[in-house]
């Protein structure tokens, strides 16, 4: 298949637009032809995951794009970096890594980008409108703008990101078009407990297991509240997207492609319906946790980074029971402003909770506690990455039940919770 270039898009490919535009759509129409699009469509935003550091390579690519001359042509904001610029004294890396990581999000900045580093851009001021075409990184926010909010984003990663903020250009294929967006897989939620599905725990949990079941394929979940908050979608669609590929699920009455289930469908069958019980969803939580309850070294909260509706639920907790382990709570700069201005940053840290912003701990060395011990955490998605990227066994549990525990130094458990 051709990929047909607009008369500016030959322009940027012969060099006319400077040398990091030209770098840029030569990737981009590599990657078009690879996935088969017809052509390039214009975007509305990016956000950018190659600011976080894993090599020199990601360093030698931006510097690059700024040798180039690169400057971002829609609103381009930034994910986590690997290390918090504010708080530089949560680190506990070395300074050379320090250094390294400071430098590649000082290049990102360079290039236009908005620094806001957050994986949770959607819950601040950039939030991309229903049907806008975004080139969006960052496995939860692609999964929350394209189910929530209703853009249009497929899975892009690390460069691939910022070349499309540089020319504001996609390739159309995958999930920017209609079609590639129907539902594929069902999953009924079956007699579960209105005091369950009111529970916030709930949500990584279905996530999870619908992540792992769909792989690629789109969901479609049936029976969840109308009452589903933002926060509880938020966590659904972070654990679908860690334990499978899922970059887009509907939920049925509640986001804005499936107001019924044959809209989600787009009038066709399923090609799976699976009935999901309590009991199914009880099981589920023993792939959570690598090791039984029983001692903990650290809580970490805060995978999407914390909005300020979960510090409001969190506050009251840790007064009643503060913490007397390592407690460990990422959220963004906005977020961080509003604790300010609401004197709850320090109430939170004269009780004993490390707020962190611009990174998170699966990242970048932040936990105090020695590799090897027990992390609990209330997301599905610190749950999934921990062991492999810290070295920690991870217990998973309610936002509850980890204030509790860290208050003791072992798993507490709420047992009217599950039923």
């Amino acid at each position: 298949m051709t990929l047909t270039l607009s008369k500016k898009d030959q322009l940027m490919l012969a060099g006319d637009h400077g040398r990091a535009a030209e770098a840029a759509m030569r990737i981009l129409t590599q990657m078009g032809e690879i996935f088969g699009a017809k052509r390039l469509i214009d975007i509305e935003s990016a956000h950018i995951d190659g600011c976080l550091y894993h090599g020199d390579s990601g360093i030698h690519f931006a510097q690059m794009l700024v040798d180039g001359g690169a400057q971002t042509v829609v609103p381009t904001t930034l994910n986590v970096g690997a290390i918090d610029l504010v708080h530089p004294e949560h680190f506990q890396g070395t300074a050379a890594h320090a250094a390294k990581a400071t430098e590649l999000m000082s290049l990102y900045q360079q290039m236009g980008c908005l620094p806001i580093w957050t994986c949770a851009p959607y819950q601040t001021t950039q939030k991309p409108a229903f049907g806008q075409q975004i080139m969006w990184a960052e496995s939860n926010a692609i999964v929350f703008a394209n189910s929530v909010l209703g853009a249009r984003t497929n899975r892009y990663g690390d460069y691939i990101d910022i070349c499309g903020a540089i020319t504001g250009r996609a390739p159309e294929y995958g999930l920017h078009l209609t079609e590639n967006r129907r539902g594929q897989v069902v999953y009924h939620l079956k007699n579960i407990p209105e005091q369950l599905l009111a529970e916030d725990v709930l949500y990584p949990v279905i996530g999870y297991l619908i992540g792992s079941q769909s792989g690629s394929r789109i969901p479609v979940i049936t029976g969840l509240p109308s009452g589903a908050t933002e926060d509880h979608l938020k966590a659904l669609g972070a654990a679908a997207a860690s334990s499978g590929a899922v970059a887009l699920f509907h939920a049925v009455g509640i986001t804005p492609e499936a107001n019924t289930l044959d809209q989600a469908l787009q009038g066709e069958p399923a090609e799976r319906e699976v009935d999901v019980s309590v009991n199914d969803l009880k099981q589920l939580l023993g792939h959570l946790s690598t090791v039984p309850d029983g001692e903990i070294n650290v809580v970490a909260l805060g995978s999407p980074h914390f909005s300020l509706g979960e510090f409001e639920q969190l506050l009251p907790l840790v007064r009643s029971h503060p913490p007397q382990t390592e407690f460990i709570v990422c959220t963004h700069r906005l977020v961080l402003a509003g604790l300010q201005k609401r004197g709850w940053l320090d109430e939170l840290r004269e009780l004993g909770v490390d707020v962190v912003v611009d990174t998170c701990v699966v990242v970048t060395p932040i936990v105090k506690a020695s590799a090897g011990g027990t992390l609990m955490t209330n997301s599905g998605k610190f749950a999934h990455y921990t062991p492999g990227n810290i070295g920690f066994d991870v217990i998973f549990g309610s936002l509850q039940e980890c204030v509790r525990s860290a208050a003791i130094g072992r798993v507490w458990r709420d047992q009217e919770l599950w039923p």
